[in-house]
């Protein structure tokens, strides 16, 4: 518990970081719509927008985040000089969008997003994570990686609570302020992440121990040799990152369909999308601040993932049947325990590698995510559109949220194949900062 509260600006800075950028979520769906097709509940332009946006950031994400997570891990940068530049960032298209959201703006606040975004996206949580790997032992990361996930959860609902109770415009301002208070609190209060490890469990340093090569395959981009050093040196790591990229297709699947559907089926708006988000921000805040830290001792991290992934399939086939506008809701419910699985996938990555990989590795996994972000809307954006629109072939407004289903039970079919390791390893000792 000691080391909890020892991280407790780490994670404040997540909160405040997370409340900036989670409190815009229900809102932007109404803002494109007016933008770009006003008056209109179904936008195929909005979606196929969207779907490239998705598109491009995975493609840049796929080779900056390997590349920021070795930065991190180096003598020369580290943590909380590679968490300035997302946090900072990340303030600009915010303001765009509060001070206006008329159509030039919103193709303003849109290019910058998708340049930013391809540089920082998912970068703050995979650097948070190997901050909390420099300072906790292996035995308890998941644990932590719950609570800090837990407080993703919790400023999920107070940014959709708040916007549930503000004007679009004020939504924004109200964004933007805290992304700035988030930059300012992480620059005065976090201190850098110093490992300094007196011992070292069996772990091996996979890309130390690695045979070394005559010659390099991305010679620029050290990073993505990295990451093919991981996959092919750990099997385990293999699997976690399989399971990571069907699991990243069915979510990014999923939040490219979902909110489209329910406002072309049941035209849902911004209070409605906040209600769905708050459900679903209590259920997972519960999750992961309560279920994990009590669980993880006596469950094994392989087995809650799995219940995660199993759960995560069974919410995204609730949202395609949805047959009345009551049934989102009740199925937000079950992400209290769908939340399992991201912070279990992350930790069984953290523990495959060596104090000094913790960037390295976390930004692998956050890369081979930003993968699944090219291929899922390239696939899932147009078939939720066809499905959405009057010329659909067949009468399944919520199929493109089916398929995402089907993603999410491949990643549950490999989580199966992921064993717990022996229990002979003897804990990493680190102090705390």
């Amino acid at each position: 518990m000691e080391k909890v509260f020892g991280l407790s600006h780490l994670f404040m800075t997540v909160f405040l970081y997370s409340f900036a950028n989670f409190m815009v979520i229900s809102a932007i769906t109404d803002v494109t719509m007016a933008a770009l097709c006003p008056g209109k509940d179904e936008c195929s332009l909005a979606i196929y927008l969207s779907g490239a946006q998705h598109a491009i950031v995975g493609l840049g994400s796929l080779v900056v985040m390997p590349l920021v997570g070795h930065m991190s891990d180096s003598d020369t940068y580290g943590r909380k000089v590679m968490l300035t530049f997302p946090i900072t960032l990340s303030i600009f298209p915010l303001f765009i969008l509060a001070y206006s959201r008329t159509r030039n703006y919103f193709y303003t606040y849109y290019v910058l997003k998708t340049l930013i975004a391809m540089a920082t996206e998912g970068s703050v949580q995979f650097l948070a994570l190997a901050y909390v790997a420099d300072n906790v032992p292996e035995s308890k990361r998941a644990s932590v990686f719950g609570i800090m996930s837990g407080f993703a959860s919790s400023s999920f609902v107070f940014g959709n609570l708040c916007a549930r109770l503000l004007s679009t415009p004020a939504t924004f301002q109200v964004a933007t302020a805290m992304a700035v208070i988030a930059l300012v609190y992480m620059r005065v209060f976090l201190r850098e992440s110093m490992a300094n490890y007196t011992k070292i469990t069996e772990t091996h340093c996979l890309l130390e121990k690695a045979p070394s090569k005559k010659w390099k395959l991305f010679e620029t981009l050290p990073s993505l040799d990295d990451t093919i050093c991981l996959l092919r040196t750990s099997p385990i790591f293999s699997k976690a990152a399989l399971v990571a990229f069907f699991l990243n297709v069915a979510d990014v699947g999923q939040h490219a369909s979902l909110m489209y559907y329910l406002k072309s089926q049941f035209h849902f708006n911004k209070n409605q999308f906040a209600d769905l988000m708050i459900i679903s921000g209590i259920a997972g805040s519960i999750s992961q601040l309560i279920f994990m830290p009590v669980l993880t001792p006596f469950v094994s991290e392989e087995k809650m993932l799995s219940v995660g992934l199993f759960f995560t399939c069974a919410l995204m086939v609730l949202y395609s049947i949805a047959w009345a506008p009551w049934v989102p809701y009740a199925a937000a419910m079950i992400s209290i325990l769908a939340n399992f699985a991201m912070p279990c996938l992350k930790s069984i990555a953290s523990r495959q590698t060596g104090p000094n990989e913790q960037g390295k590795v976390q930004g692998c996994i956050t890369g081979i995510c930003s993968f699944s972000n090219i291929v899922s809307p390239l696939a899932i954006s147009p078939l939720n559109a066809l499905c959405l629109s009057d010329n659909a072939p067949f009468h399944f407004p919520g199929f493109s949220i089916m398929c995402s289903s089907f993603a999410a039970m491949l990643a549950f079919i490999f989580s199966i194949t992921i064993r717990p390791p022996s229990r002979a390893n003897t804990e990493i000792s680190s102090p705390m900062v």
